[in-house]
């Protein structure tokens, strides 16, 4: 059986792909909704919720794996690292799926700073004058509120983050104002990027190198013509030996070793 972990749009094309050759799949994703995404494609068993190491190793004993595609995003690298670890141990192969970074050709804009933490993030921010006290938009997702909630930093940031409930439960909790939280489900044109930043009249916004299919590019695209900060979040380098960022690579890499057609 092969395990496929997906945490991104392009996994539904990897399974539409591999179910021209079989339905022999365990699918893991983080989130109910990445389930949802996978109605009417085929396979044997699907877990929609997060688990820890020990749980993902005793799914993969139970159901007979031999294979483990990682097509996790390229920013959960606790995943990423629990799977090769599970695989060294378990003595089965390991694929690393990870969609092609874009923002890297940017690099040399004046207004656009990289930066490889949260922390370092926060410093850089606190550096710059013209950012006090002025809006901040951030794009990063809901995982990491509290480390923005806590950052004592002299600015408004609106939080540009998924509409469901669990991820609005998250925000109250954190007593994030409700005229700070925008709910809307991404990728987001480049048109309406810029749309947000007029509207809030932000001086910065941040966000990760997501990939073209997460709308990374327009979002930086965005601050760019409109004279404001980009802070990218960089992502951690892996070392996961061969990365595949085609989908069909990994495809053809996977109808290699199990000899389909």
């Amino acid at each position: 059986m092969i395990a496929l972990f997906l945490g991104t749009s392009e996994g539904k094309n990897i399974v539409s792909a591999l179910n021209e050759y079989t339905d022999n799949l365990l699918i893991s994703t983080a989130t109910e909704y990445g389930g949802e995404l996978l109605k009417g494609f085929k396979y044997k068993y699907l877990n929609t919720s997060p688990l820890m190491k020990e749980e993902i190793k005793n799914m993969l004993l139970q159901k007979g794996v031999t294979l483990v595609v990682d097509a996790s995003h390229p920013y959960a690298k606790e995943v990423t690292k629990n799977l090769r670890e599970i695989c060294s141990e378990l003595s089965l192969q390991f694929l690393r799926y990870e969609r092609p970074a874009v923002t890297s050709k940017y690099k040399d804009e004046d207004k656009v700073i990289f930066v490889d933490n949260y922390e370092t993030l926060f410093e850089k921010i606190k550096s710059i004058k013209t950012l006090k006290n002025g809006v901040i938009l951030n794009t990063t997702g809901s995982n990491n509120l509290k480390k923005f909630v806590e950052a004592n930093i002299p600015a408004r940031f609106v939080h540009r983050v998924l509409p469901s409930l669990k991820v609005m439960e998250n925000c109250l909790k954190l007593n994030i104002n409700i005229e700070d939280i925008v709910a809307i489900k991404g990728p987001i044109s480049l048109q309406l990027n810029k749309g947000f930043i007029k509207h809030y009249d932000a001086k910065a916004i941040i966000l990760k190198d997501s990939g073209a299919e997460g709308g990374a590019e327009e979002k930086l695209i965005a601050a760019i013509e409109e004279d404001i900060y980009a802070f990218i979040i960089d992502r951690e380098k892996e070392n996961c030996g061969k990365v595949y960022n085609s989908e069909k690579e990994i495809v053809d890499k996977i109808r290699e070793i199990k000899n389909y057609g």
